[in-house]
């Protein structure tokens, strides 16, 4: 894994999708510096101690979350009204970054799960 390839993936996409995703990163990596940067599943994804704790990717129509756990978004509930969820992803607007306050709790709650 490495940053590159999500240099690459953002290069691939279209404004205003990639400033979106790329503030999105650069929130993630506020929240875990120490994180290795790549690609699972074809999408950006960033790991700590070998595990994915959080990820991200564009689609036609809206950008995704992705924190790999189907626990993370059902822990946060009330916290994420007014964003469509589905069991593994958290939907936002393509021209709308989610808030750093958010994708903190978003990572936070991986990273518990993770140290159960």
């Amino acid at each position: 894994m490495s940053a590159a390839e999500i240099d690459a993936y953002l290069a691939e996409i279209a404004e205003p999708k990639r400033s979106t995703l790329g503030a999105v990163r650069r929130s993630i990596r506020a929240v875990v510096p120490e994180a290795e940067e790549g690609i699972s599943y074809g999408m950006p994804a960033f790991r700590v101690g070998g595990k994915v704790v959080a990820g991200f990717a564009a689609f036609k129509n809206h950008l995704a979350y992705l924190p790999h756990s189907g626990n993370v978004l059902d822990d946060l509930g009330d916290e994420l009204a007014g964003y469509v969820c589905t069991p593994g992803s958290l939907h936002f607007a393509i021209d709308t970054p989610l808030p750093d306050a958010l994708v903190r709790r978003l990572v936070e709650a991986k990273l518990a799960i993770i140290r159960r």
